[in-house]
């Protein structure tokens, strides 16, 4: 193989896009840009009071034009010539309506500034009615659509949404076509076809959110999504019936795009799929081994052989699916609603009197006062952590759930909140952190004892994302927790370097995708591993944390 083949990686997360650039032969990564969405960091279009955060299609573009450029300038001139392939992976489910062309209502004439025209992004609750109207009709009828994603359907999830916006926007209903997901939509823009009926579509977001199974025929029947919302009526005829790995190519870059990226129409496009199943493959996944994206939210990854799957269906999570993660495995998907979100959530509250204070101070010149604001902004959570650290483990007494942003798994519910009980005049800010993420840690446990209690091996633990590098006190916390040990990935972007490794398949370059991992993978930085004595308290203190959130449930 020529080593002067690349490969471009593109991650799409919740508040920014990045590229990566790889040597195709051993992983090396080149060159990376990241950027903002411009439109989603002003707030526009969103409205949290109502878990109502819609993006932008213009903020995607906008941003893979800049990220893929501002790579190739940094990795040199000889690069770009030698980009063989290129794969995408986004936040889900995160669709969009669209009009007969594939476009989105966004960005077609009248529709620019409604947020129902636009991308509704995963973590947007506004149509829990829609998700619970979805699964009364799916257990009560003779065949359960939900069965293979976990048996909830989740108000996250494309069916809730799309019926939620045609119910509330008569515009948007007369004028709406099909939908599309993030993940599906940038290939076909890439390549040039974004024709609703011809695009391929992503098996990873088909098979986890959009209730499609082989076993049916595809999607959910006409009649079964036109009972809980008429307005969806045509819908599935302009949609698909097949759906397509992340190894197999939609096409080559079209010539409007090569030339707006610098690059030649020589290069690969991949069938995308969803961040942290593709993260899953970049931070080197193996079967029975959990995999954990730790950012604002987790995702939980774990691969299964066939055989030893069997007929299983396991309750609770947001699905298992074949081939979508690993083709020729079984991959299952769980998840946290909000990780480092409480974290971020809990800083904010710290930080209000410097937002709302410090900021209007006459007793200091400007300058200083923004320079003393950036300090100690900056300074909240790593002085939070250093200091929760030292509160044993057996003092502690405030105990949290850590459902700020509602439960994803097990067992899907968006409408529970968080807690915390067990506060004292005494209690510190340090103390109320360290509940926090003890929460965090025990909402982890119900995942990894929902594999296990359904038959899945978890043999051991594979983390990624920010949380994962920069906080070893979370880290070592999730580790006594799980009581078992946790090894932290290498790679910085492991999203894009996933994609990355999905472009050199689609490339031709290797033959499959756990060849691609063998020969690109890049290892682990570190490992935690649990204190026996932390684990043996934590495992009593986890039996409270479930009575807390089972009242917490019930009663609040």
């Amino acid at each position: 193989m020529n080593s002067k083949q690349y490969v471009i990686g593109l991650d799409f997360g919740t508040d920014s896009a990045r590229a990566v650039i790889a040597n195709a032969q051993n992983g090396a990564e080149v060159a990376s840009s990241v950027k903002y969405y411009p439109r989603w960091m002003e707030g526009k279009y969103c409205n949290p009071s109502k878990d109502q955060y819609r993006q932008h299609p213009l903020d995607y573009l906008e941003v893979t034009e800049f990220v893929v450029k501002d790579a190739l300038q940094k990795a040199g001139p000889e690069v770009a010539g030698a980009v063989v392939g290129i794969s995408f992976d986004t936040t889900g489910s995160t669709p969009v309506l669209v009009d007969k062309a594939g476009v989105p209502l966004a960005m077609t004439p009248g529709f620019e500034e409604n947020p129902n025209a636009m991308f509704v992004l995963w973590k947007d609750h506004t149509a829990i009615k829609e998700a619970a109207e979805i699964n009364e009709l799916a257990h009560k009828g003779r065949l359960d659509y939900t069965k293979f994603e976990g048996g909830i359907y989740s108000s996250e999830w494309v069916w809730a949404k799309m019926a939620h916006l045609l119910r509330t926007d008569r515009k948007v209903k007369e004028i709406a076509y099909s939908w599309i997901e993030h993940c599906d939509w940038m290939p076909a823009v890439l390549t040039g076809n974004t024709k609703p009926e011809e695009v391929k579509r992503s098996r990873c977001a088909a098979g986890h959110k959009a209730m499609w199974h082989d076993s049916w025929g595809g999607l959910p029947s006409e009649e079964f999504l036109t009972s809980f919302e008429p307005a969806l009526k045509d819908f599935r005829a302009h949609l698909y019936t097949h759906t397509y790995t992340g190894d197999i190519k939609v096409g080559n870059l079209s010539p409007e795009w090569a030339k707006k990226l610098g690059l030649t129409t020589n290069v690969a496009v991949g069938a995308g799929a969803f961040d942290c199943h593709v993260g899953a493959v970049g931070g080197e996944i193996t079967p029975n081994v959990l995999v954990r994206s730790i950012g604002t939210s987790t995702c939980d990854i774990i691969t299964v052989p066939y055989d030893q799957f069997g007929d299983k269906f396991v309750a609770g999570i947001c699905g298992q699916v074949d081939g979508s993660v690993v083709p020729g495995y079984i991959g299952l998907e769980a998840g946290q609603s909000a990780f480092g979100d409480i974290y971020a959530w809990f800083k904010k509250v710290i930080a209000w009197p410097i937002e709302n204070i410090i900021s209007k101070s006459t007793l200091i010149d400007p300058e200083t006062r923004a320079k003393l604001m950036e300090e100690a902004l900056s300074r909240i959570i790593p002085e939070l952590s250093a200091e929760a650290a030292k509160i044993p483990i057996e003092e502690s007494t405030i105990l949290a759930t850590d459902w700020m942003n509602g439960r994803r798994t097990p067992d899907a519910n968006q409408e529970v909140t968080g807690s915390i009980a067990g506060l004292k005049l005494g209690s510190n800010a340090p103390a109320i952190f360290r509940a926090l993420v003890e929460a965090t840690a025990f909402g982890s446990k119900a995942i990894a004892d929902r594999f296990k209690r359904e038959g899945v091996l978890v043999d051991e633990v594979i983390a990624l994302g920010g949380v994962a590098k920069k906080s070893p006190f979370v880290m070592q916390t999730l580790a006594d927790v799980l009581n078992v040990p946790i090894k932290v990935a290498q790679t910085e972007q492991t999203c894009a370097f996933g994609a990355c490794m999905f472009a050199a398949v689609v490339a031709g370059i290797y033959a499959d995708v756990e060849e691609a991992q063998k020969a690109m993978g890049q290892g682990f930085e570190t490992e935690y591993h649990p204190i026996a004595g932390h684990a043996k308290l934590y495992a009593v203190l986890y039996q409270k944390y479930s009575k807390l959130g089972y009242f917490t449930e019930k009663e609040i």
